[in-house]
C-alpha cells in the first residue's frame, strides 16, 4: 500500500509509522508533504531516503490545485495526516474519499474543530478539568476533525499537573494506534457498517 504523509511539525507520528515492525512489507512512504519549506519530520523522512515535498503557491513547490493530481500519479492508495495542520482541499477530498485518515490527539468530538490542534488542545482538555483524553484515528472530510471515528484509546489524566503532562501522555497513544490503523486499512479489515466502522479480524 502507497502512502503519503502529511506534517507541518517534528515528525514523530511519522517516524512511528516508519519504524513500526508490523507495518514492515505491507506499506511504502512514497511521499511526505508538508505546508512548510522546513521542519523537523522532513529530516526524518531525509535519514529514511523518503521523498519530501513543500506545498505553497512559490516556484517548486506543489500547489494545492494541483494536489490531486500530484497524488494520483504517485498511486497514493492511502493520504495519513500526521500532526498536519492545514485543511485538506475538497477536491482532494473528494476523489480520495475513505483514502484520507487524521489522528487527532484528544477523544474526538470533544476538543476539535478549527484551531484544536497541538498544544491548544491539551490547554483546552486540561482546563475543562476531564478526567480522561486520549487519541482519535479518522477518516477525513471537508471538515477539520468531523469525520467518522476509526479507532480511540483513552489514558487517565486525574493527576496531571499541566497540559504538557497530558501531552505526554497521549503521544504515547497517537504513536500505537496511528501504525495499528494503517495496518487495519492495509489488510482490508477496516469497513463501513451502519455509518458507523467496523474492524475485523
Amino acid at each position: 500500500m502507497n502512502l503519503a504523509v502529511f506534517v507541518s511539525g517534528r515528525g514523530s507520528n511519522l517516524l512511528s509509522i516508519l519504524q513500526s515492525r508490523e507495518l514492515a512489507g505491507l506499506i511504502e512512504i512514497k511521499a511526505v508533504i508538508s505546508n512548510k519549506i522546513e521542519c523537523g519530520a522532513f529530516e526524518i523522512a531525509k535519514n529514511y531516503s523518503v521523498p519530501i515535498y513543500s506545498l505553497g503557491d512559490k516556484d517548486g513547490l506543489i500547489s494545492y490545485k494541483d494536489l490531486s493530481t500530484f497524488l494520483s500519479q504517485l498511486n497514493i492508495d492511502l493520504i495519513v495526516l500526521a500532526g498536519f495542520l492545514k485543511l485538506i482541499p475538497d477536491n482532494v477530498v473528494r476523489n480520495f474519499k475513505g483514502k484520507i485518515i487524521n489522528i487527532h490527539p484528544a477523544l474526538l468530538p470533544s476538543f476539535g474543530g478549527k484551531g484544536m490542534y497541538g498544544m491548544n488542545v491539551h490547554k483546552a482538555v486540561y482546563n475543562s478539568s476531564a478526567k480522561v483524553s486520549g487519541a482519535s484515528v479518522h477518516f477525513v472530510d471537508e471538515a477539520y476533525d468531523t469525520g467518522t471515528i476509526i479507532a480511540q484509546e483513552c489514558v487517565d489524566i486525574r493527576d496531571v499537573r499541566s497540559p504538557e503532562e497530558i501531552a505526554e501522555r497521549v503521544l504515547r497513544i497517537e504513536h500505537r494506534i496511528l501504525p495499528s490503523v494503517i495496518k487495519m486499512i492495509a489488510e482490508n479489515k477496516v469497513r463501513m457498517v451502519h455509518n458507523r466502522i467496523e474492524v475485523s479480524e
